[in-house]
């Protein structure tokens, strides 16, 4: 017997919602776009806008991540919650209105924040994730609110869930993509930091009107009131102050005066985020203050001795405040000089403000190894000066890149480099030389005193040439002296035979130095 079960031509189907219906629909997709899309723009300015009071590094952006990962986690939880105990509209308004309240507010706590945590001496990464928390945990979360309770309502109007869900989805992460894109590549640099962070939390308050226009009237004055006094004591702690002279793709870059620090007293810092990169002398370029950069240039002529007066080839690798080629111009006129500076506003700053002329060098605006590679000439001597802090471009610290500086070296060339590590056992600076003996005869690590902190800046010179004595003293300028340390570093603390080569493939840089990031000298 035949099934004369029939079934009509639409059933099962859904109906697609009326022409209203659709722009309510749309209404809600938009809001998750935006909202998503700003919440990305605060992740991405939130590297910029802690780098002068922690700089940036990779545990920088490791708990601005989680941070905001974890509060937009919450959110998304929390939001599902109050979906299915019946939250409306009005609810996705006074979320949007706190997390633009909040990012106001916050550019109020930024300062009084950073100098709590300059106070209690916290390690890097206490300091990054006490920012990351107090500043982005709570906008991330109310802004992660919206999507579950949008996606909620959008499902009782219509009820095609596959593709409501799937569309909300979609647009979250594709706001999410142009939210970082538009901040990354644009936004930062246009509006800097802090305005950029007031526009956000005034979008959010403009997204969440719409949501809240039915409230009563007191309601809205209230909340226009919270507004307003929130911008009026954002006025008078000059919350929307840049603490930059000028905000680059890279960094939060100032200059200022260190009298202190020269005999003279004509003296001026180059302040990359938090750090102060260099210092130079306006009035005498061959005065190095610096004691690691006079260490460089001391270890230079000690190698090359009357050659260095009569003028070699030099690549810089890192340009920051100048001091050292500013230098060599003065001391050795006839030397040829070429620096390769990541930062075209850098090199700017330091012909505006910090005494460099550029006429005579070669300035190359773009990644050193990239530069180093494509020289078309061997030189002299190679310096390496681009270690920012405690952030390490690991590529410029691997086997792969000492060969190239050996190639590119003459058979008489010295490589010098310094770089930030922990004291007595400096773990990365250890594995810096190891790797560096892969390609080079002499290895040796400097020091020019007994230092007083965990924290010091080390000198490595490699070459295959004579090794240099184990004591350099200074020829010129402040009376101090650098020392041959490579026996005993190399044999105290850590065997060499447990740390790695570097390579391009695996250079564990933060490892390395995790007990100086972890100690309060971190």
């Amino acid at each position: 017997m035949k099934d004369r079960t029939t079934t009509a031509p639409d059933a099962g189907r859904s109906t697609a919602p009326a022409a209203g219906t659709r722009r309510v629909l749309w209404g809600y997709a938009a809001t998750v776009f935006i909202g998503s899309a700003l919440l990305l723009v605060l992740e991405i300015v939130a590297g910029r806008l802690v780098a002068p009071y922690v700089g940036v590094s990779l545990y920088t952006w490791t708990s601005i991540i989680g941070v905001i990962l974890a509060g937009l986690s919450l959110g998304n939880w929390l939001g599902g919650l109050w979906a299915d105990q019946g939250a409306d509209g009005h609810g996705v308004g006074w979320m949007l209105a706190a997390g633009g309240l909040y990012c106001l507010a916050s550019l109020a706590l930024l300062d009084p924040l950073g100098a709590a945590v300059q106070q209690n001496d916290l390690s890097l990464l206490s300091a990054s994730f006490t920012f990351a928390a107090v500043l982005f945990f709570v906008p991330a979360a109310l802004i992660g609110v919206v999507t579950p309770l949008l996606t909620t309502l959008a499902l009782r109007l219509d009820p095609r869930a596959g593709q409501v869900v799937g569309r909300m989805h979609a647009l979250a992460a594709l706001g999410s993509i142009a939210g970082t894109f538009a901040a990354g590549y644009w936004l930062v640099q246009s509006l800097g930091t802090r305005a950029l962070v007031l526009t956000a939390g005034m979008a959010l308050l403009a997204l969440a009107l719409p949501f809240l226009r039915r409230n009563p009237p007191v309601t809205l004055g209230l909340l226009a009131v919270v507004m307003l006094a929130t911008l009026t004591l954002l006025a008078l702690r000059d919350g929307l102050s840049s603490r930059c002279d000028r905000a680059s793709a890279y960094f939060c870059i100032r200059v200022v005066a260190r009298p202190d620090l020269a005999p003279s007293g004509a003296a001026r810092g180059l302040v990359l985020d938090h750090l102060l990169h260099g210092i130079n002398h306006l009035a005498e370029p061959d005065l190095l203050i610096a004691p690691y950069v006079h260490g460089l240039d001391e270890l230079a002529h000690a190698h090359f001795g009357t050659a260095y007066d009569d003028g070699l080839a030099w690549f810089f690798a890192g340009g920051g405040a100048y001091s050292h080629p500013r230098a060599v111009q003065a001391l050795s006129p006839r030397s040829s000089i070429t620096v390769a500076e990541l930062d075209p506003m850098v090199t700017r700053t330091a012909a505006e403000s910090l005494g460099l002329d550029p006429k005579g060098m070669t300035i190359e605006h773009r990644d050193a190894r990239l530069a180093l590679a494509e020289a078309e000439r061997p030189f002299d001597i190679i310096v390496g000066d681009v270690f920012h802090d405690l952030a390490i471009p690991f590529h410029l610290v691997t086997a792969e890149f000492a060969a190239l500086v050996r190639q590119r070296l003459h058979p008489t060339g010295l490589y010098l480099m310094n770089v930030v590590d922990a004291f007595p056992d400096p773990r990365l600076i250890k594995a810096i030389a190891k790797t560096l003996a892969t390609q080079f005869r002499h290895v040796d690590i400097w020091m020019d005193q007994v230092p007083e902190t965990e924290r010091v800046t080390f000198i490595i010179t490699a070459g295959e040439g004579p090794r240099l004595p184990r004591t350099v003293l200074a020829r010129r300028g402040f009376r101090r002296a650098w020392s041959r340390m490579t026996e005993d570093i190399m044999a105290f603390g850590t065997p060499p035979e447990r740390l790695p080569v570097l390579t391009d493939d695996y250079a564990p840089v933060e490892r390395l130095i995790a007990g100086l990031l972890l100690g309060k000298d971190g």
